[in-house]
């Protein structure tokens, strides 16, 4: 009983019980297992799975999340999630519920529209109009899948690495944030035209994850053949769009000049192999990692928890010899974790916010440090000549 108890102190004293449960009822302690889990991977895992929720000060919603975008609705079989957190997501609501125009609040009316549909058929639908989407509990528990690609090297450790973060938002940039921390050069790349969404947001939140990196600015039609020269002599590539994304332009691992050890981390919302977009809430709920209720646990949990076993699947592949290419689904991570014994959701532990996380470093200006990759990448193809 120790154990359990000990569990839901550090669920409830992080913030974590506060971000879930009922907005007019207790906090939920039955998740609190997560955490013992995600704490194997980083010591300080409590910090990396509320730090958002800290900074941003949320709270917890029930079946709305914490940050607002996804809510978690009733259909006729079943309960599925739903994310409207692009421009284009409410956008295409007109599509999806076969009306002339968006509502000012759609969410009234895609309730009344889920509760006589199948969960299937939501899905179906909304992956058709590249909306999030999930059924509750349909993904599978399970590990990042390895491809061998490229020749391994003798085992090496974090420190020394050039990292290439191509990703975004939160799962991706905290595997980089994390090498970062060992001791890697980690350099953050972004467009011109579509930077990393959470640089217009919170600046405390995208300093917090994006600190310690070099920041890179390109075009990927126009510049793809420098970014390829980054990607040819980097140790270790972290994407997180989908793979199409990066194929269209040449960019993706197959296009790369081969280079021993090097591993590249693909973080995707339901597995490379589909089309579907994701968004945190929406595939801990395709994960089945959620609160009693059901409602939503935590803020966004599925990102940072697949963030953390990215980085953990990237060192132990850096212990084979690398060579790897590591796709990590954030829907599977959820299952992985939903797979814990949950305990009892009330507890007589204190559950306060979430603090926020220490102050970090402000992160570089968009670009400030195009000069310094360049002469990082120079130096990089003489030594491999």
């Amino acid at each position: 009983m120790g154990g359990v108890s000990s569990a839901a102190a550090r669920w409830g004293s992080c913030g974590l019980a506060y971000l879930t449960g009922l907005p007019d009822g207790p906090p939920d302690f039955s998740r609190a297992n997560v955490l013992g889990r995600a704490e194997r991977i980083a010591p300080d895992a409590a910090t990396l799975l509320t730090g958002r929720a800290g900074l941003l000060g949320l709270t917890r919603g029930g079946r709305v999340s914490a940050g607002g975008a996804t809510r978690l609705l009733p259909a006729h079989d079943g309960w599925c999630a739903i994310t409207l957190s692009r421009p284009d997501d409410v956008a295409a609501v007109p599509a999806l519920l076969r009306i002339d125009e968006t509502p000012n609040d759609p969410w009234p009316m895609l309730q009344r529209w889920a509760a006589t549909r199948l969960v299937a058929g939501i899905t179906e639908r909304a992956e058709l109009l590249d909306i999030p989407a999930a059924a509750l509990g349909e993904a599978t528990a399970a590990p990042p899948r390895i491809r061998r690609i490229w020749r391994r090297t003798p085992a090496r450790g974090l420190s020394g690495l050039l990292v290439a973060d191509l990703s975004a938002m939160w799962a991706g940039p905290l595997c980089g944030h994390l090498l970062a921390r060992a001791g890697a050069t980690v350099v953050k790349v972004e467009s011109p035209r579509r930077p990393d969404g959470t640089r217009a947001g919170n600046h405390t939140f995208f300093d917090w994850i994006n600190g310690e990196k070099l920041s890179y600015c390109l075009d990927f039609d126009r510049d793809a053949d420098e970014l390829r020269q980054l990607l040819a002599v980097a140790d270790v590539v972290i994407e997180g769009s989908r793979p199409a994304a990066l194929a269209r332009r040449r960019l993706g691992p197959e296009d790369i000049a081969p280079r021993a050890g090097r591993i590249w981390v693909r973080i995707t919302g339901h597995g490379e192999r589909s089309r579907r977009p994701a968004f945190g809430d929406d595939a801990a709920v395709a994960g089945g990692l959620i609160g009693v209720g059901p409602v939503f646990c935590g803020d966004a949990i599925a990102d940072p928890l697949a963030g953390l076993e990215a980085t953990s699947a990237l060192a132990e592949s850096l212990g084979r010899g690398g060579g790897e290419l590591l796709d990590v689904s954030m829907a599977a991570v959820a299952a992985t974790y939903a797979a814990l014994p949950a305990g009892a959701s009330v507890s007589a532990h204190p559950a306060p916010p979430p603090p926020a996380p220490p102050p970090s470093r402000p992160a570089a200006a968009l670009g400030a440090d195009n000069d310094a990759v360049r002469r990082l990448v120079c130096e990089r193809r003489r030594r491999s000549c």
